[in-house]
């Protein structure tokens, strides 16, 4: 657990532990939810598909590409409930890979299924 007041920054470390420095991580999709069971009912995104949803939302450029960090204020969900879930999703990439999914980055529109 990590105790924060209403409009604290919220600072988020993940890091891939793996010895291959063609690796990088990028945040795909990270929600907030009072409900660490339900990520959809009442949830509130702070980046999803890429895409920046949170107004307070900045990432930081860490020296290694094994490591994703970023922060966002705690938001309005502190006032109504005691506890707030995040649930975040990242890839991995190969570095300078400029099909992957790291560098594509913000995917305005979902994926369609293209099968028949």
């Amino acid at each position: 657990p990590y105790s924060i007041d209403l409009n604290q920054d919220v600072y988020v470390q993940a890091s891939l532990h793996n010895s291959d420095q063609n690796l990088t991580l990028f945040v795909d999709t990270c929600v907030a939810s009072p409900d660490p069971r339900d990520f959809n009912t009442l949830a509130y995104d702070i980046i999803r598909n890429g895409c920046v949803r949170d107004p307070t939302y900045a990432t930081y450029q860490p020296p290694y590409g094994h490591f994703a960090r970023f922060k966002f204020n705690a938001f309005e969900f502190l006032s109504h409930h005691p506890l707030v879930y995040l649930q975040c999703e990242l890839v991995v990439c190969r570095l300078g890979d400029k099909s992957s999914r790291c560098h594509q980055g913000c995917l305005s529109r979902p994926k369609r299924d293209t099968t028949p």
